[in-house]
């Protein structure tokens, strides 16, 4: 049911190319960690676990200049947590309204319909990124607002301490979970 397993119950490690819909739905108490990429959907409907996502130990290119997750990950999902070592595709977060994720880059149209929920994007963002968004906070590190949809958004700098303090913690989570070097270089 929705209340899940435990924290920390079951940690499933994965290597490879995922399928479409990898760790939908997954709930409360699992962790899904893929050394890989992902492919579309990935985290579709994500209802409390936690993906991480990560390129393999042997490969040679930079994770931030990688897609690592296919389109639309993390549509719909309500709660739960997603770190992408990597670039995500388009339509990142789309109907987010709960789930936390930091990726290092994100295609077009990036938390379209965002309602609630918290995405941290440590690189560049395609265009259209916060179409019809209204709810949830989007960080993102090299933010261009001619790219932003900021009809129903409000952009401004980070200053309020809270922020700060969210902003250190999930980068330093996705540090440690993805042995991200951009994260590891702004921390």
């Amino acid at each position: 049911g929705a209340k899940g397993l435990p924290e920390g119950s079951l940690h499933i490690n994965f290597i490879g190319s995922s399928g479409q819909s990898f760790g939908n739905f997954l709930a409360p108490g699992i962790t899904f960690e893929l050394e890989g990429d992902a492919n579309d959907y990935i985290g579709k409907g994500l209802s409390g676990g936690t993906i991480v996502v990560y390129k393999p130990k042997e490969a040679s290119y930079n994770s931030e200049s990688a897609i690592i997750a296919g389109n639309a990950a993390l549509y719909g999902a309500t709660d739960g947590k997603a770190f992408f070592g990597g670039i995500a595709a388009e339509r990142f977060a789309v109907r987010n309204s709960g789930a936390t994720a930091v990726c290092e880059g994100v295609g077009d149209h990036g938390c379209e319909y965002m309602t609630r929920g918290t995405v941290i994007v440590l690189g560049q963002m395609g265009q259209n990124f916060a179409a019809g968004m209204s709810g949830g906070v989007a960080y993102v590190l090299d933010l261009e607002e001619k790219l932003c949809n900021a009809s129903g958004v409000h952009l401004e700098k980070i200053e309020e301490e809270e922020d700060k303090t969210l902003l250190k913690n999930l980068i330093s989570e996705h540090a440690q979970l993805t042995g991200s070097k951009v994260a590891n270089d702004l921390l």
